[in-house]
């Protein structure tokens, strides 16, 4: 599991978090959900050592994330930020395998190539590998960006934001291959989640968070009311039902 206990966080004096404390379950897939500003990429990125930790303590699977060394913790958790710019003269395939570089060091072996060709094949890039990523679509270069912390095989894979860029055929896609690492892979997955919808059909744990706080936790059908979620974000929302899960109707 994560454990995250009393973290709080500022940027340039301005407070971003306020004494977070949760723990986001392990085996499950965990979306984090809120407005603009609520501290969700934050709180992501300090899990995943992007942000040094200025106050609080959070452990990954046991790893203290201040203390564990880097080489060791990339092989408990891969993340991807939001900001993914790489050169444009790299190659899809390379780009995915440097989600192998914690295991091999930099001495790619037979089962780091295969997968890398695995990860490829996962989000339909097989026919683009050897394309640069100044030839592709902004949505083929994410799909790329997350095949590269799929390809790193941890037990823990933080996405902030992952369906920016994708169309629906593709968000769905990447919604299902996530559920598929949670349920049968056994992987763990925390992601911010912009589109509640996302979170509503296929999470199984909720962090709704405003104002740099946690202000809800728990399953979609305990977080995810028309109550909690108007407040959260400050509009009238009615939640419906489908397939036994969720509906958020907030567009009309």
């Amino acid at each position: 599991m994560i454990q995250i206990h009393g973290v709080g966080h500022a940027i340039g004096g301005t407070p971003i978090l306020h004494d977070i404390t949760t723990t986001l379950p392990k085996g499950r897939l965990t979306a984090l959900i809120g407005p603009n500003g609520a501290g969700k990429s934050t709180l992501l990125r300090l899990i995943g050592r992007l942000e040094p930790l200025q106050q609080g303590r959070i452990t990954v699977a046991g790893h203290d994330v201040t203390t564990t060394p880097t080489d060791r913790l990339a092989q408990v958790m891969a993340i991807l930020g939001q900001q993914t710019t790489i050169a444009s003269r790299l190659r899809l395939s390379e780009l995915v395998g440097f989600g192998r570089w914690p295991h091999h060091k930099g001495r790619p072996g037979p089962q780091d190539r295969a997968l890398v060709w695995l990860a490829l094949k996962a989000f339909s890039l097989t026919d683009l590998a050897d394309r640069f990523l100044d030839e592709v679509s902004g949505g083929q270069a994410q799909r790329a960006n997350i095949a590269m912390a799929w390809a790193q095989d941890t037990d823990w894979l933080l996405l902030d934001e992952p369906l920016n860029n994708l169309d629906m055929a593709h968000s769905r896609s990447l919604m299902s291959r996530l559920r598929g690492l949670v349920d049968q892979g056994g992987r763990s997955v925390a992601m911010v989640v912009h589109e509640i919808n996302y979170a509503a059909a296929w999470a199984d744990h909720v962090i709704a968070m405003k104002d740099g706080r946690v202000v809800a936790e728990g399953p979609p059908d305990a977080v995810l009311t028309e109550d909690l979620l108007s407040r959260i974000y400050e509009t009238p929302i009615r939640i419906g039902r489908h397939q036994g899960r969720p509906l958020v109707l907030h567009h009309v």
